[in-house]
């Protein structure tokens, strides 16, 4: 890592994500939405789901509602149906990426395509600004041979899930956030550096291995399960490797800095809207 160059960031905190559930009983680790790491501005949840033993996922993620933000699914392993009430169906595979924008109002589902093996992967929540809110719902359902696997050289990685890395681009477009979304990498000792648009939120969770982030003379070591908060400003994550090797998620996105009302599956900008999302729903109305 480069010590001198002052504009790679230090992290400002590490969180660790808790045991939970969701749907229909799913075990999962909750990283962010948790008592620890409330939010992220703008990213309001970071679930990691992941299990050889079909009865911690079989139930899956029964018909439920959302309305004003966006659900970002990675697949890491197994296979998972989506389904909603505007008749839009898919399958998510190893690799593949759901982009879901809620906007107004959806009900969908989310359920496994396997009775047994390993199931594996995130969801990510990102708020929508307020003007956004109410848009019509849409989906950017990303196969995996879409998204591009960049060698970066010396033991680095990079799948380009969002956003840029280097001169490549991920698949995702027109997001409200303008995000980066990079699944990271590294084998044993191997260090690398990413760009990052200076003012937008940063993070990174690590899923294999362990390894340290930010400046060298300022560096934070982080093992599997913990996530780095990284502080705001300078354009530039450095990143190095534990012995072990490291792969984790890096994500960044422009901060809305607007009220948030949030309810269950409903987040909006003050609680009356969410009153009308609950009545809206029961209504019939997404």
């Amino acid at each position: 890592m480069n010590a001198s160059n002052p504009g790679i960031r230090r992290v400002e905190r590490v969180a660790r994500g808790q045991p939970s559930s969701d749907g229909a009983g799913v075990k999962l680790t909750r990283v962010i939405g948790q008592r620890d790491l409330d939010m992220l501005d703008p990213f309001l949840l970071l679930d990691e789901f992941g299990s050889d033993h079909a009865g911690d996922y079989i139930a899956g993620f029964p018909a439920h509602p959302h309305r004003g933000f966006e659900t970002v699914t990675y697949m890491l392993a197994g296979r998972m149906r989506h389904g909603d009430n505007q008749g839009n169906s898919g399958l998510l595979m190893p690799g593949s990426v759901q982009w879901m924008t809620a906007g107004r109002g959806i009900v969908h589902s989310e359920m496994p395509e396997q009775e047994h093996g390993r199931m594996a992967g995130f969801q990510l929540w990102v708020n929508l600004p307020a003007k956004d809110k109410m848009i019509a719902p849409r989906y950017q359902d990303i196969a995996p041979e879409r998204i591009p696997l960049v060698d970066a050289g010396n033991g680095m990685r990079v799948r380009v899930i969002a956003g840029s890395f280097g001169a490549v681009t991920g698949p995702i477009e027109g997001i409200a956030i303008a995000p980066l979304y990079l699944d990271v990498e590294l084998e044993p000792g191997a260090q690398g550096i990413a760009d990052v648009p200076d003012g937008h939120t940063a993070f990174a969770y690590v899923f294999e291995g362990g390894a340290s982030f930010g400046p060298a003379h300022a560096s934070r070591n982080l093992d599997r399960g913990e996530l780095a908060v990284f502080e705001r400003h300078g354009d530039t994550l450095a990143f190095a490797a534990g012995a072990q090797g490291a792969r984790f998620i890096l994500v960044a996105g422009k901060p809305l800095n607007e009220p948030v009302a949030r309810y269950g599956p409903f987040v909006m900008n003050t609680p009356e809207q969410i009153v009308e999302a609950i009545r809206d729903h029961q209504s019939g109305r997404f």
